[in-house]
Formats: structure tokens, C-alpha cells, sequence
């Protein structure tokens, strides 16, 4: 109970003194004359509830909704497609979630915020090495929005009002660009070689791996791309760059990507984390923030007034938004970060090593082209990928793709994604299947088998 003129309900600070004050300083009546612009029907409807659960019987309600769910390791799946199931090292939920990393939301206070400060310094320096760049922001909210602010940084850069994006690309990832492009007039234009890029676009967007699965030139594109005139922005699978050529080697001058899946698991598609790198001339047009790390000029005093050593900081360096500066020189209204998903993917990189990513990587890939091997040796089966590829590949059937997917899904396998619409010719009739280092070694027997019985029974 509360006491006299004190707040009705534990969660809500007003006190009735507290209410009867705002409604005087307003001249108003009641907290309701605040709403009566808003037509009558709409102020306090009805709305068809059941009644109220004990605490005890609503976590078991929460229990039996999601004893629902099917887990991704339940069955055997080879869906990808941009969501990867990975083999994410113990140590990452771990550390994640002592209480050290559960600080502030945002650390505008460094001096107080100096651990958060400290990771987000790490992340950067993380994603810089895979990148190949010289300067990484502290992580945007995923892989597709953050190619959208690469190709928003690319039109101001150059003045250019177009961007292309070179096919197969995710189509997610496209209509994410032309969501964020529209906005700023750009016009986005979805190319099928790099030769298209021409002196109107402003950049050239390149999918490392592509979305059919396929491993990219990067140095061929970003040549064709820096002899139109235009920056060179390639959206990578940071997982896969633990066997691939780092892109900004190759000559990208951005690189974006997702890093979620090296953070954890698919949580239902999310949350999410947009890598986000490029070369120092480009720093001033970086979207959302980047964390710096100096040292003291003089060293603080010990008891005997003695100086000790220069200690180590880290500030926010940057952060060019709207709420910071004047609105109309703001790169983007990008206002925060994924900091837990980007520690979490920065652990799990770290406590990896380069070596252990390589060698992660490289399981990825032999599992995945065995698995091909092995289903193209069924008679009535192929996989008509084209060029060298890393963990997706075209399966194509005895019958249409969406036929081949239900009667996978009958055997209760999900298969991977129907790209039978798709105007690649090597897509037609496809499935794109994925296939991981997590991937089971009995989920591919049971979906080889399954195969063979699909074949035998035409």
C-alpha cells in the first residue's frame, strides 16, 4: 500500500501532488484533457482480454507456447541465405553476461563508462583486421542497413546521385538499399556485371560470398568500379573472411557485413549486428560512432604525491548524427550500436584466433563441398553452381524446386531456400542448400537418404 499522497502503483514515480502540479503548470483539468485531441472512439477502447494470470500459472502458459518452437538443431535444416548456424565458442554467453559488460546503454560519460569504451575499441580493431581497412565504427544494426549507409556515404563522397549493386544479390539486402536511397533521391540500379557501373554511380555494391553462394573476384570489380569513378563497397560474410582475401586487400574501399551469427545463435532471425569499415579518407562520413584510445599526459599521484604512469583511456572520437551536430551536416540518424552483439562477436573472433578462424572456416567449406559431392552422385541430382563457392550451392531435381522442397519437408528436413524465380540460369528449378561446420554429419546422411528415396520412387 502506499501511503497517502504517494504514487498509486509502485512502477509509475508520480506522486498525486506530483500530477496535481503538472495539471496546474498546463491548465488543465485532468491527465484525460491531454488526450482529447484525439477522436473519442479511440482514447480508451475496448480490447477483448482474458483474464489475469498468476505469476506462477503465466510462466507456465509462457512454457507451453514455447515448447512450440522448433529449435534449428532439431531437424535437419539447410536453410542459409544469409542466417548461419555457427559453432560459437562456450566462452562467448559466458562472458557476455557477467555483470562487467552489463553497463549503461550508451557510455556518454566516459570517465564512468570506460569498460564499455574498452570493447567497443575492440570490436573496431576486430573488424579491422578481417576488413583489411583502416578505421571501423562501433557496429550499426545489421548487415543490409549498414550496405544502405555505406552507398549514402559513397554518394556524398563522390556527388553522385546512383548506386549499383551487382547480382546475385541478396534481395533483402537490395531492398534495403532502395528504402534508405529513396529517401535521399539516389537511384539504385541492380547490374549483372561490373562493366555497368558507369560515371553516374557513386559506388559498386559486391556480395562476398554472393547470394547463390558463389566466391567473388573482389580485385576484378573493384577495378572496374574505381575506372568508372566510383568507390568499391563489398558486403561480406566476416565468418568466411577467416579463409578468404581480406576485401580491402583487394581494393574495397567499404566493407559491411553481419555479424550476428559469430555472435550467437539465430535467435529467430535477430537481434543483429552491420559491420561497418573503410579507408581513413572516408572517417569524416562514417555513420554512428567510433571510439578512440590515449593515454594521460601526467600520471595520477599516489599518497606521497609521487606521479605514476599515464593511464590509459578511451572516448567516443566521433559521432557525426543529427543529435550532435547541426541536423543538415549529419551523415546519418543512425543513434546507437549493438554493443552486447558486438562484444559477443568480438569474443568470439578473439578467443578464435586467426588460426582457429581459418581452420573454422575451412571445416565449413570442406563439409559443405562433400555434402555436394555426395548428393551430385545421386542419379537423379546435380548442382549446377557455377565458379568457386564457399557453404551455399544449387541443388537442382527430378522435379520443380517447390516440389522437391515438400516432399523434403514430409521427411522432415527443411530444405534450403526456393531460388527457382530467379533469373540466373543456374538457378532455375534450384534450391540454394547450406551447409555449415555446425551442420550435423547425420543431417546429411538423413537428407542424402532422403534424396535417394525421392529419386528411386520416379
Amino acid at each position: 500500500m502506499s501511503e497517502p499522497g504517494g504514487s498509486p502503483h509502485p512502477y509509475i514515480p508520480n506522486t498525486a501532488s506530483d500530477r496535481a502540479l503538472i495539471l496546474e503548470r498546463l491548465e488543465l483539468a485532468s491527465a484525460g484533457a491531454l488526450f482529447a485531441d484525439l477522436p473519442e472512439a479511440y482514447r480508451d477502447p475496448h480490447i477483448e482480454l482474458p483474464p489475469a494470470l498468476t505469476e506462477p500459472d503465466l510462466l507456465r502458459l509462457v512454457r507451453q507456447q514455447a515448447g512450440k518452437n522448433r529449435d534449428g538443431g532439431d531437424r535437419p535444416s539447410f536453410l542459409g541465405a544469409g542466417a548461419y548456424r555457427r559453432s560459437v565458442p562456450s566462452i562467448v554467453p559466458y562472458l557476455v553476461t557477467r555483470s562487467e559488460f552489463m553497463t549503461a546503454y550508451t557510455p556518454y560519460q566516459p570517465e564512468i563508462s570506460q569498460g564499455t569504451l574498452q570493447t567497443a575499441f575492440e570490436y573496431q580493431s576486430v573488424v579491422c583486421e578481417l576488413t583489411g581497412l583502416d578505421v571501423s565504427n562501433t557496429g550499426l544494426y545489421d548487415g543490409a542497413s549498414a550496405t544502405a549507409e555505406a552507398c549514402l556515404l559513397a554518394a556524398r563522397v563522390t556527388g553522385r546521385s546512383a548506386v549499383a549493386l551487382l547480382e546475385p544479390v541478396h534481395p533483402g539486402i537490395l531492398e534495403v538499399v532502395r528504402t534508405y536511397a529513396y529517401g535521399a533521391n539516389v537511384r539504385v540500379d541492380a547490374v549483372r556485371d561490373a562493366s555497368e557501373v558507369s560515371a553516374e554511380h557513386a559506388c559498386l555494391v559486391v556480395q562476398q560470398p554472393d547470394f547463390l553462394g558463389t566466391i567473388v573476384d573482389v580485385e576484378r570489380v573493384a577495378e572496374a568500379a574505381h575506372a568508372a569513378g566510383a568507390l568499391c563497397v563489398v558486403n561480406a560474410d566476416p565468418f568466411a573472411l577467416g579463409m578468404l582475401r581480406a576485401p580491402g586487400d583487394a581494393g574495397a574501399d567499404v566493407v559491411t557485413g553481419e555479424g550476428r551469427d559469430l555472435a550467437g545463435g539465430l535467435q529467430f532471425g535477430g537481434p543483429s549486428l552491420g559491420l561497418f569499415a573503410a579507408r581513413n579518407e572516408y572517417l569524416r562520413q562514417f555513420p554512428g560512432r567510433i571510439v578512440g584510445r590515449t593515454r594521460e599526459l601526467h600520471g595520477p599521484r599516489d599518497g606521497g604525491g609521487h606521479e605514476q604512469a599515464p593511464r590509459t583511456g578511451y572516448v567516443l572520437t566521433l559521432q557525426a548524427r543529427e543529435q550532435f551536430i547541426r541536423r543538415e551536416r549529419a551523415t546519418s540518424n543512425v543513434s546507437t550500436a549493438q554493443a552486447l552483439i558486438a562484444l559477443a562477436f568480438t569474443i568470439a573472433v578473439q578467443a578464435l584466433g586467426p588460426r582457429g578462424l581459418r581452420e573454422a572456416a575451412e571445416l565449413c567449406y570442406q563439409r559443405a563441398h562433400e555434402a555436394a559431392r555426395r548428393i551430385e552422385a545421386l542419379p537423379a541430382f546435380e548442382v549446377p553452381s557455377s565458379g568457386p563457392w564457399f557453404q551455399e550451392f544449387l541443388v537442382r531435381g527430378p522435379m520443380r524446386a517447390p516440389e522437391l522442397h515438400r516432399r523434403l519437408a514430409e521427411r522432415g528436413i527443411a530444405a534450403g531456400l526456393d531460388v527457382s524465380q530467379r533469373d540466373e540460369p543456374e538457378a532455375r528449378d534450384a534450391l540454394l542448400f547450406c551447409v555449415t561446420e555446425a551442420t550435423p554429419p547425420e543431417h546429411v546422411d538423413a537428407l542424402i537418404d532422403a534424396l535417394r528415396e525421392i529419386g528411386d520412387t520416379l
